[in-house]
C-alpha cells in the first residue's frame, strides 16, 4: 500500500494537514461553546458573547474548509490507487501461464479485480481517514478532559472498556462474515460467468431451472 501511495505523497501530505486542522477545529468548537456559556450567557457580558460567537463562526468555517479538503483528497486517493491496483493486477494476470487459468475460475479472477479492489477503495477513500480523525479527536479530547476535571475523566475512562470490549468481540465476527461474504460473491460471479458464457450448453441440456 505504501508503494501505491508513494507517487501521490503530496496529496497524502495535504490530506494529512487538513485532517489535523479539522480535528483541532472540532475540538476548538467544544471549548468555544464553553466560553459562550460560562463567560457570555452566565456572566451576562453581551460584548464577550458577541466576540465568542464571532470566533466560533470563524472556527466552524475553518472546520468546513478543512473537512472539504480532507474528504476531496482522500476520495481522490482512493479512486486513483484503486485504478493503479487494478492495472497492476491485470498486467500481472497477462503474464501468467495458461495452466494457471485452467486451474482457476474466471469469475474468481474478475471478482478480485472488481469487488475486492472496491473494498480497498472504501478503506482508503473513507474508513482510514475517519479512523485517523477519530484517533486525533480521542487524544485531544482526553487531554482536554484531564486538564478540566481529573475526577470526571477517570470515571469516564473506567467506562470505556464496557463499550470497547463488545466492539472488539463483535468486530472479529463481522470480519469473518465479511471475508465469507467476499468469497460467496466471488463464487457467485464465477457461476454467472460460466452459465452465461456457456448458455447454449445450459439450454441444450435443459439446465435452466437448476442454474
Amino acid at each position: 500500500m505504501l508503494s501505491l501511495l508513494k507517487p501521490y505523497r503530496r496529496r497524502v501530505a495535504v490530506a494529512g494537514v487538513a485532517l489535523v486542522v479539522a480535528a483541532m477545529a472540532m475540538l476548538a468548537v467544544g471549548q468555544g461553546l464553553r466560553a459562550v456559556i460560562d463567560q457570555g450567557f452566565s456572566a451576562g457580558d453581551a460584548a464577550w458573547l458577541d466576540r465568542a460567537l464571532g470566533a466560533m463562526f470563524g472556527v466552524i468555517v475553518v472546520l468546513a474548509i478543512a473537512t472539504f479538503v480532507r474528504f476531496y483528497n482522500v476520495s481522490w486517493l482512493g479512486e486513483r490507487i484503486t485504478a493503479d491496483l487494478r492495472e497492476r493486477v491485470f498486467s500481472h494476470l497477462l503474464t501468467l501461464p495458461p495452466s494457471w487459468f485452467e486451474a482457476g475460475r474466471t469469475g474468481d479472477v474478475i471478482s478480485r479485480l472488481t469487488s475486492d479492489t472496491a473494498q480497498i477503495e472504501s478503506v482508503i477513500g473513507s474508513s482510514l481517514s475517519i479512523a485517523l480523525r477519530n484517533s486525533l479527536l480521542l487524544v485531544g479530547g482526553l487531554i482536554m478532559m484531564f486538564t478540566t476535571s481529573l475526577k470526571l475523566s477517570v470515571l469516564t475512562v473506567f467506562g470505556v472498556p464496557l463499550v470497547v470490549v463488545p466492539i472488539i468481540l463483535y468486530g472479529r465476527k463481522v470480519r469473518r462474515l465479511a471475508r465469507e461474504s467476499q468469497d460467496r460473491i466471488a463464487a457467485l460471479g464465477s457461476r454467472i460467468d460460466e452459465t452465461v458464457h456457456e448458455i447454449r450448453i445450459v439450454q441444450a441440456y435443459g439446465h435452466e431451472a437448476v442454474d
